[in-house]
């Protein structure tokens, strides 16, 4: 399961499951916490009630020891890539839902799903409303490599560079999902 791709369930919307070492609490705050959450994706504070502000700030290069460029068309000046939403749901420890702020103005939906399986957790990832097959093909190799660096993480390993399986995965997508996508 860790290895699977992610998978469109509707022609704007990607799901991505992965398998944690649990307990669902410790999940949760690599989810909602900045300093976990900024292990693995993104530094910023999330106001978790619905209508509260979501912030997050992404600083790909950091998330491993491994030091790899940022590829011209993700750079920043202050190489940080800013986000903002809304949270839209919730539920501690089992669910987080909020919209997050596209390149083209509009709001796509994020919404993580946790679940108890014994010892371990299933992270369900669900992004909608992607509008473009370029946003799709990007959010898609990006989830799949954040959540890979995430897996590392809680698995006590030093994960990999995000920008080379990025890119690796963005490819890989590119082959795999429907060119009638988005």
């Amino acid at each position: 399961m860790n290895d699977s791709y992610g998978t469109l369930i509707a022609p704007d919307t990607l799901r991505l499951q992965r398998s944690l070492p649990g307990p669902i609490e410790r999940v949760w705050q690599y989810l909602t916490e900045s300093g976990p959450r900024s292990r693995w994706l993104a530094r910023g504070e999330m106001d978790l009630r619905p209508g509260g502000e979501v912030e997050l700030m992404f600083q790909h290069d950091q998330l491993s020891e491994e030091q790899v460029p940022t590829p011209e068309r993700y750079r920043t000046d202050d190489g940080c890539h800013r986000q903002q939403g809304r949270i839209l749901a919730c539920e501690a420890p089992r669910l987080l839902s909020f919209t997050w702020r596209e390149a083209d103005g509009g709001d796509s939906e994020v919404r993580f799903d946790l679940a108890p399986e014994g010892d371990r957790v299933l992270l369900t990832i669900t992004h909608s409303r992607l509008r473009s097959r370029g946003m799709l093909l990007s959010v898609s190799a990006g989830w799949h490599a954040h959540v890979g660096i995430l897996v590392d993480r809680l698995e006590g390993r030093e994960p990999r560079s995000f920008w080379p399986a990025h890119e690796r995965l963005e490819a890989e997508y590119d082959r795999r999902l429907p060119r009638q996508a988005a």
